[in-house]
């Protein structure tokens, strides 16, 4: 079964086939995905939960960048698992190419994909609305993160000001990694929870 999706990117192609390419990033945006091993550059290991109709069937194997093409912007990604609660099992091959789109990206993915076992049993309409809400939820989310860390032309501006503005800062301190607010919530919130073991103990 194949199926085809796109979407656009308001950042440059070659940062967005970067960012294709970048396992830890991408992982975060598969719903239901999980990253257990990294072989190499280009062989991973991890998990995948899937909801098909009724019921919901998780999968363990090994993915890696077949093809690469840096010119063209172009990757193919294969990944087989099986069934880590039955005998079932997938196989998927995924071409991504980044092409420019006026000012943005253009993201073409074409999935080809076989299962076996219990998902095997319902019909190909069924498979192809999991297999495109999958890939559109990976879309909006890669699309929002690529975007996110994209600067626009105010905030470069500004930047340019402050630079002509502030003092001399040596470089080191300026490339300084910035916080992130995503792990400064959760470590606000560990607190909030530890406080009030505390006053209930």
């Amino acid at each position: 079964m194949q199926l085809e999706n796109s979407f656009q990117v308001s950042a440059p192609p070659d940062k967005v086939f970067a960012y294709l390419l970048d396992i830890n990033k991408v992982v975060g945006c598969v719903p239901g995905a999980e990253l257990t091993e990294v072989v190499d550059e280009s062989t991973f290991k991890g998990k995948v939960k899937v909801k098909v109709g009724p019921i919901t069937v998780a999968y363990s194997g090994t993915a890696r960048i077949a093809e690469r093409d840096e010119s063209e912007r172009m990757a193919t990604l294969s990944a087989e698992g099986r069934e880590t609660t039955g005998p079932g099992s997938a196989r998927a091959s995924a071409q991504m190419r980044v092409q420019t789109a006026g000012e943005n990206s253009l993201v073409t993915i074409t999935t080809e994909y076989h299962v076996a076992g219990r998902v095997a049993q319902f019909g190909r309409g069924v498979m192809e609305d999991v297999s495109r809400r999958l890939i559109q939820e990976m879309a909006t989310c890669i699309q929002a993160n690529v975007e996110a860390d994209e600067p626009s032309e105010n905030d470069v501006a500004a930047a340019v000001a402050r630079s002509e503005s502030e003092p001399h800062v040596p470089a080191a301190a300026r490339t300084a990694r910035p916080v992130s607010a995503f792990s400064l919530f959760w470590h606000l919130v560990k607190l909030r929870v530890a406080r009030l073991f505390g006053r209930s103990a």
